[in-house]
């Protein structure tokens, strides 16, 4: 199984922390020369320095917020007139949005995250599927949730947002395949990040349960009884970037222990 990505390059989206940093360090170790793209320069170095390189392959970084997507198209276009070999593989991961019901969201909290999911992967993908074209070999994946099977209670515009990501997706599938370029999606479940543990302390300031009740009653919802590792998510994504998984587009892959109660 060929899983080797020596000699291409992966532009990796919210790379400073949780499932982005463990996707940058797999596809690392794979042998792919990463550029990490986040806001936080001084943690974008940190991370950047620490990559692995085990094929002598060096890495980069790119300052951008996805709160703004068009400084984010700026960033990378002029990136890409340095580089004109530019990227092989693009993998679209940014902070989900607050939780809470849809009917109490403000209009502008589904502006913004539509902003920082749907108009920012279109952006990054415009200004990459040429290079993956010219390369023919290409891969886009998107980290998104198991939402987009089966919408998860107290994440409205979440599943609103994560939903229209995957619809996008799909649709770019079909359009890109005959081009060697692959898209799919990673659906991480119940992930022990700093999402999880910023959404189990709204719950408790919510309900007035203890984090470990509530933690419990998740668990029992998971065949597995655990909460997943951000390098389990990770894994996923490197086989999807990899030569091997040439033949798997417009799909969708949950890696949530069994929780999702969808085939």
């Amino acid at each position: 199984m060929n899983l080797s990505l020596e000699n291409r390059r992966a532009l990796v989206g919210g790379s400073t922390q949780g499932i982005g940093r463990a996707v940058a360090e797999a596809l690392a170790e794979n042998g792919c020369a990463i550029t990490l793209l986040a806001r936080n320069e001084d943690r974008l170095r940190e991370v950047a320095a620490e990559l692995p390189t085990p094929a002598g392959q060096t890495h980069d970084y790119l300052v951008a917020d996805f709160d703004d997507p068009s400084h984010v198209a700026e960033v990378v276009q002029a990136y890409l007139a340095q580089h004109p070999d530019g990227f092989h593989i693009l993998v679209n991961n940014t902070g989900g949005p607050a939780g809470g019901p849809l009917l109490d969201a403000p209009v502008e909290a589904l502006r913004v995250a539509f902003n920082q999911h749907v108009i920012c992967n279109h952006l990054l993908a415009q200004a990459l599927v040429p290079g993956m074209k010219a390369a023919g070999f290409g891969r886009i994946i998107n980290v998104i949730s198991t939402s987009v099977k089966i919408p998860l209670a107290g994440l409205g515009v979440s599943n609103t947002i994560r939903g229209a990501v995957a619809s996008w997706a799909k649709t770019l599938a079909n359009e890109l395949g005959p081009l060697g370029i692959t898209v799919n999606n990673v659906l991480p479940g119940a992930t022990l990040t700093q999402r999880h543990h910023s959404l189990i302390e709204k719950k408790v300031a919510q309900t007035g349960q203890s984090a470990d009740a509530i933690e419990g009653d998740m668990l029992k919802t998971i065949p597995a009884r655990r909460f997943g590792q951000a390098e389990e998510v990770a894994a996923a994504v490197a086989f999807l970037a990899s030569p091997a998984a040439a033949y798997i587009n417009g799909t969708s892959v949950p890696v949530d222990g069994g929780r999702t109660g969808s085939l």
